[in-house]
This record gives structure tokens, C-alpha cells and sequence, in this order.
């Protein structure tokens, strides 16, 4: 029997995922160190891969099928049919929202204040994307995470995932706008 090949997102995302799947009546679990999970469904055979991955082995048919935002989905232009939409995040049933973020103390209250300066971020394509239909230039550059540490020092701005700003506000940063709702 061939098996439904399932990425799913391991990270913050995986408790989340995992509770998903058993209000559906279905059991995961996973070693301490594994990636391959075992899901209590002989035509299931799942993958803990990051969610920023999921849709490029979606797209390339080396999985049948994945959890991933939509964030990532763009991100990567990945060129895969969307089946559904699922309203959860890791600490509820919310979208996530993609956002500027600054020093509370910054003199940048509105997107045309970035022209010129330095963002930093893990959504990189996209946000390029964003500031050029809006006609700013900016330079971004790539975070490979810890991002919320970067300003005022490495970078005068952020774009940065968020669900509840709580890690925005202990670092002491302001959202200026909303560059992606996700879910």
C-alpha cells in the first residue's frame, strides 16, 4: 500500500500540530530526536520539517502534502494548490501576523521612514516585495533568527512573525505596520 507522504512542522509549530490531528482523531508521536513520527494511520507516513521548507517538497512531489503558512507559501513562490486553510498558531487558533517592528524610542512611525535604512528578517523575498510596491528602498537582509535582538545595533527595523507581541514588547521594540496576515 502506498502511504499519503505528510510534512508537518516541527518547531514551535509541532505541539500545535500534533494537538491539531488528535481533535481529528488521530495519534502523533515522535522520539526525543526523531523527525519521523509515528501517526496511528497506516496510510500516513509523516515528516518534521521546518514550515518555511514544507511547500518546496510539496511543489517538487517529494511530499503528497504539507501543513505550512501561508507566509511561506509566498515566500518561496512555491507553486502548489492550497486545499484549506487551518486557523491555528502555537499559542491559538489565530493568524500570525508579519510586522515592522523599531526601538520604542525610534523617529520611524510610518513605512515611508524606511527609505534608506536596514531591515532585518527571515521573510527576506517578501519583504523586498512589499517596500517595493510601496517605492521605498530599503536594505534588507536575511535573519537567521534571534531577530528582535537587532535593533537599534545591527538594524534599524524588523520584519518579524508575531502572534501575540509579547516578544516584541520585552525587547523593547513597536510595531509600525502589518506587512502579512498569515495562517
Amino acid at each position: 500500500m502506498k502511504k499519503l507522504k505528510l510534512g508537518l512542522p516541527k518547531g514551535s509549530l509541532q505541539e500545535s500540530t500534533f494537538r491539531l490531528f488528535g481533535k481529528a482523531g488521530y495519534r502523533i508521536s515522535v522520539g526525543e530526536r526523531s523527525y519521523v513520527p509515528y501517526i496511528d494511520d497506516p496510510e500516513l507516513e509523516g515528516l518534521l520539517i521546518r514550515a518555511q521548507e514544507i511547500a518546496h517538497y510539496v511543489e517538487d512531489g517529494v511530499l503528497d502534502v504539507g501543513l505550512t503558512g501561508k507566509d511561506w507559501i509566498l515566500e518561496n513562490g512555491a507553486d502548489v494548490v492550497e486545499v484549506g486553510e487551518l486557523m491555528y498558531a502555537k499559542e491559538g487558533f489565530r493568524p500570525i501576523r508579519w510586522v515592522v517592528a523599531v526601538p520604542e524610542d525610534s523617529d520611524i512611525h510610518a513605512i515611508e521612514d524606511l527609505k534608506g535604512k536596514r531591515i532585518a528578517t527571515e521573510l527576506l523575498r517578501y519583504t523586498q516585495r512589499f517596500l517595493k510596491e510601496r517605492g521605498i528602498e530599503a536594505d534588507v537582509e536575511f535573519s537567521w533568527g534571534a531577530t528582535e535582538v537587532k535593533p537599534p545595533r545591527l538594524a534599524d527595523a524588523i520584519v518579524e512573525l508575531t502572534e501575540t507581541g509579547t516578544s516584541l514588547r520585552a525587547n523593547k521594540l513597536r510595531i509600525v505596520d502589518t506587512v502579512l496576515e498569515s495562517t
